[in-house]
C-alpha cells in the first residue's frame, strides 16, 4: 500500500495542477504544410509550459468550415486558427487585396510582401472581427488545372472552374468568362474526376498530395495569385490568458507563421521538380490565358479596396530593392 500511495504521489508532482487544453482549427488535411506545422506549434508548446498547456489540432476541417470556425473563434468557443483570407475578406473587403492578380513573380516575394507594413495593417484590423491576429502564412502560389488542353492562343473562357467564396476570386474568374464555381477541397477530387467542373485553381502541393496530375490535361504554371492565411486568435479567449502566456503563444506563432513563409519558398520548387519526374502535364502559361481579366479586375479593386495601392506601392519597393 505504501509504495502504491508513494507511486500516487509521484505522479501528482508530474502533471501540472493547472494544466489546459487549447483548441487550434484548419481546413487543410494532415499532409498539409499548415497542420505539420500546427503540429509543430503544439509540441513547443508542451514543451515550454512542461505540458500546462497543449494544444489539440484539428485539421481537414473537423470542426466544420471556415465560416464556422470563425464563429467559434468570435463565440469563445475555439482558442486558435489557420484561417484562409476568404470569410475575413466576405466581412471586411480589405483583405482580399492580398489575392490580387500577378501581384507578386514567386512564393518569395509573396514572403517578403506578407511581413509588410500592409499586412501588419490588416493584421490590427482583425480586432474589428472579434480576433486577435498572431502572424501571417501562406500556401503555395495558385496554378490552374484543366481537364481539357488550352490551345496556343485560346483563353480559359467558357470553363467551370473551382474556386474558393472570396469575392475577389470569384470577380476575377467571372471576369476570365468563366463559371467560378465554389467548392470545399474533400469535394474538389470527386468533383473534377467526374466531370462537374473543367478545372481548378490550387498549388502544386494539393496537386501533387492529391494526384489532380493524373486526371489533367495540363496544368498551368500561371503563379498568378497568393493564397495567404492569417493564423489567429480568439479574442474574447485571449483576454483569459495570463500576460506570461499570450506572450508565449504569440512568440511561438510569429516563428511558426514565419517558418510556413520560409518553407513554400521550398514547397513550390520541390514540387514542381516531383511533378517534372513524374511526367506530369506542365505547361507554362502567363496571363493572356485570363484575357483581359488582370487589368479590368485592377480597374475596380483599386476603386473599391484603395488599400490595394498602397499594397502595390510596398510590391513595387521590394522589387526595386532586389
Amino acid at each position: 500500500m505504501n509504495i502504491l500511495k508513494a507511486a500516487a504521489c509521484l505522479l501528482l508532482l508530474a502533471t501540472p495542477l493547472s494544466a489546459e487544453t487549447l483548441r487550434i482549427g484548419m481546413v487543410t488535411p494532415p499532409s498539409h504544410q499548415w497542420t505539420k506545422s500546427a503540429q509543430d506549434l503544439a509540441e513547443n508548446l508542451s514543451q515550454e509550459t512542461d505540458g500546462r498547456l497543449s494544444l489539440s489540432v484539428f485539421s481537414s476541417g473537423q470542426l466544420g468550415n471556415e465560416a464556422q470556425m470563425l464563429q467559434q473563434l468570435q463565440a469563445g468557443a475555439l482558442d486558435f486558427a489557420f484561417l484562409t483570407v476568404g470569410e475575413l475578406a466576405n466581412r471586411n473587403p480589405d483583405f482580399g487585396i492580398l489575392v490580387a492578380p500577378y501581384l507578386v513573380p514567386d512564393a518569395a516575394t509573396a514572403a517578403r510582401l506578407l511581413e509588410g507594413k500592409t499586412a501588419a495593417t490588416l493584421q490590427d484590423r482583425l480586432g474589428g472581427l472579434g480576433l486577435k491576429g498572431l502572424g501571417l502564412g501562406m500556401a503555395g502560389m495558385r496554378i490552374v488545372l484543366v481537364s481539357k488542353p488550352v490551345a496556343e492562343g485560346e483563353t480559359l473562357a467558357g470553363r467551370k472552374i473551382r474556386t474558393v467564396p472570396l469575392a475577389q476570386e470569384l470577380d476575377f474568374w467571372t471576369k476570365a468568362g468563366t463559371a467560378p464555381t465554389p467548392l470545399p477541397l474533400p469535394e474538389l477530387f470527386d468533383a473534377y474526376t467526374n466531370g462537374q467542373i473543367d478545372g481548378m485553381q490550387l498549388d502544386l502541393e494539393g496537386t501533387w498530395n492529391n494526384r489532380f496530375h493524373d486526371h489533367s490535361a495540363e496544368i498551368l504554371n500561371t503563379r498568378h495569385m497568393i493564397f495567404p492565411m492569417f493564423a489567429v486568435a480568439s479574442g474574447r479567449k485571449w483576454q483569459t490568458y495570463s500576460d506570461e502566456d499570450r506572450a508565449l503563444i504569440a512568440r511561438l506563432m510569429t516563428r511558426t507563421t514565419a517558418n510556413i513563409r520560409t518553407a513554400y519558398q521550398q514547397i513550390d520548387t520541390d514540387y514542381r521538380a516531383r511533378l517534372a519526374e513524374a511526367g506530369a502535364p506542365l505547361k507554362t502559361a502567363g496571363p493572356e490565358v485570363f484575357g483581359d481579366a488582370v487589368e479590368t479586375w485592377y480597374q475596380d479593386w483599386r476603386q473599391r479596396t484603395p488599400l490595394l495601392v498602397k499594397l502595390e506601392r510596398e510590391r513595387d519597393t521590394l522589387a526595386s530593392e532586389q
